[in-house]
């Protein structure tokens, strides 16, 4: 059965550009909830590793809205690359599912 949920993850260089894609997000109904939280990454970009600080958004959503989350964030993303990565929603309070089956745009 497939998940009817999800959790999309992706890293910002800064807290103005995850609030401006969290807001993007919800005001067009492509999220139910963002959230942002400062973490500290290392990887290995262009041959270099880098240490730096960045912001994590958690996006709950339905995972039928996973293509135009993704084509969104493609779009208004600051990275090159950017982190794109959804984890489905097995399971959760039926009352939470619920409000973001109401906050979120309905593909009909």
């Amino acid at each position: 059965m497939k998940p009817t949920y999800c959790m999309i993850l992706t890293t910002t260089t800064s807290k103005a550009e995850a609030d401006r894609l969290a807001v993007m997000l919800v005001g067009k109904n492509l999220a139910a909830c963002v959230q942002a939280v400062q973490i500290s990454s290392t990887y290995t970009w262009q041959d270099d590793l880098v240490s730096e600080a960045e912001w994590l958004l958690l996006i709950k959503t339905r995972a039928a809205l996973y293509q135009q989350v993704e084509d969104a964030l493609r779009k208004h993303h600051s990275y090159e690359t950017p982190e794109i990565i959804c984890v489905p929603i097995t399971a959760g309070s039926a009352p939470y599912l619920a409000w973001i089956d109401a906050t979120t745009m309905d593909l009909g």
